[in-house]
């Protein structure tokens, strides 16, 4: 396979160029590539790409050239599309209150060479805004492109930084975004206060998906939840874990807790298991 670098464009696209031309670039420099249509600039995030992000992309069909790195004209135009995107923003809302649906605009991105103006929102379920596209393409006098988000998308983009004191995974190195279920937050031990454990996106925090594989592998020498057992002649049932502590949680009907280490544990009759007996 041909070595690609990776790039991530301004609207947060991540893509994948060929340097046949062994253009001297380094992380985090600026250069101008070929799209689809006409020319953009993108900020060159590795020089190499694994099989699994290739695989992941698919990469097939054209292959786009990179141009050149930018120059300090490019960089000079970049500040001046900032402040058209600011613009276009606040024409965009204008236009927006003549319309009965609603949309919370997130961020306005021009392509580089002009040819496309893409606006970033939030709605609650689908909108047919064909007309509304084609005002704004009126208006705007380019290609226009209006992409639905979703909250964690808004968060990626708005940035900011989470209970931890950093910056948002989503909007640092998280490139995309893996499933997040309760379950994760089960075999932690975090399933108590959801809200503690939503980020501002109102999803489940993403980096419960980091620490899953480890819990789930200690979790391997300690007993199901739920399981029965027989404690000074007394039955008791397994209602939490502590992998990180190295203890497990018995409680009886009296609600009498004790904790006990995994080999204390081993040492006791087993009455029933979930799913398989009932205690």
């Amino acid at each position: 396979m041909q070595d690609y670098i990776e790039v991530e464009f301004r609207s947060g696209r991540l893509g994948y160029y060929l340097n046949p031309g062994g253009l001297p670039v380094q992380p985090e420099d600026l250069i101008i590539v070929e799209v689809e249509r006409g020319d953009d600039l993108a900020q060159v995030i590795h020089l190499s790409v694994s099989d699994e992000d290739m695989d992941s992309q698919a990469v097939v069909g054209k292959n786009y050239a990179i141009r050149r790195l930018a120059n300090d004209e490019d960089k000079e135009k970049l500040k001046n599309i900032s402040f058209e995107e600011e613009k276009a923003s606040t024409t965009f809302q204008q236009i927006l209150e003549r319309y009965s649906f609603e949309m919370k605009l997130i961020e306005t991105v021009y392509q580089f060479d002009g040819n496309k103006l893409t606006f970033f929102f939030t709605a609650e379920g689908r909108i047919d805004f064909r007309t509304f596209v084609r005002e704004l393409a009126t208006v705007f006098k380019t290609r226009i492109e209006l992409h639905q988000t979703t909250g964690r998308d808004e968060a990626k983009r708005l940035g900011g930084f989470g209970m931890c004191g950093n910056q948002y995974c989503c909007g640092s190195f998280l490139k995309r975004f893996n499933q997040v279920t309760i379950k994760m937050a089960k075999d932690q031990n975090l399933a108590g206060n959801l809200s503690k454990i939503s980020g501002p996106c109102g999803r489940l925090l993403c980096c419960l998906n980091f620490e899953e594989d480890f819990y789930v592998e200690e979790a391997k020498d300690f007993p199901i939840i739920g399981t029965c057992v027989s404690y000074k002649d007394t039955k008791m049932l397994v209602f939490r874990i502590d992998v990180i502590a190295k203890k497990i949680y018995l409680s009886n009907e009296d609600n009498v807790v004790i904790d006990m280490t995994p080999d204390q544990f081993k040492k006791l009759e087993i009455l029933s298991i979930p799913d398989i007996e009932p205690c």
